[in-house]
């Protein structure tokens, strides 16, 4: 019975580091987050030299404002927006360049980023970054006056 109890508290603490450290990783500051700035820079870049851009937000918001490239894949905290994520990236070796935005809300409160990252990393998918918007799409790139693209 000791020996059931103690596997089971090995479980759980290693689920919970788990979860502590899938939620450090997109913490400001951290590796995995891509300011809109570097964003802007890359999109300077050849084509063939971008990233998947991702957009996990909104249709409403997409359809408002995109960033160039940016496909729409549907709310990451949507089973329909994350299948249809899933599906879009099945086919693509698992070290692709992937960033994933939302911009739909401040940062510490997006539902869509998160459950989005988390899908692609439990796929294996070790080359994502979030695009890091603290307050949202409009004031951290539309207002800045970087690049947009309107409806599909």
């Amino acid at each position: 019975m000791k020996i059931l109890v103690g596997i089971a508290l090995i479980l759980c603490l290693g689920t919970a580091a788990s979860a502590a450290m899938a939620q450090s990783e997109l913490e400001p500051g951290s590796a995995h987050l891509l300011s809109p700035e570097d964003l802007l820079k890359i999109l300077q870049a050849p084509p063939s030299d971008r990233p998947l851009i991702l957009n996990v937000g909104p249709h409403l918001l997409y359809m408002q404002a995109h960033i160039p490239g940016a496909e729409y894949i549907g709310a990451g905290s949507d089973s329909q927006g994350l299948e249809s994520l899933r599906r879009r990236v099945k086919t693509l070796p698992h070290n692709s360049a992937i960033v994933l935005y939302c911009g739909c809300c401040p940062w510490s409160h997006c539902p869509n980023v998160r459950p989005a990252y988390d899908a692609l990393h439990k796929m294996g998918f070790m080359n994502v970054k979030v695009l890091y918007i603290a307050n949202n799409f409009g004031t951290d790139w539309v207002d800045k006056g970087y690049p947009t693209i309107k409806g599909q």
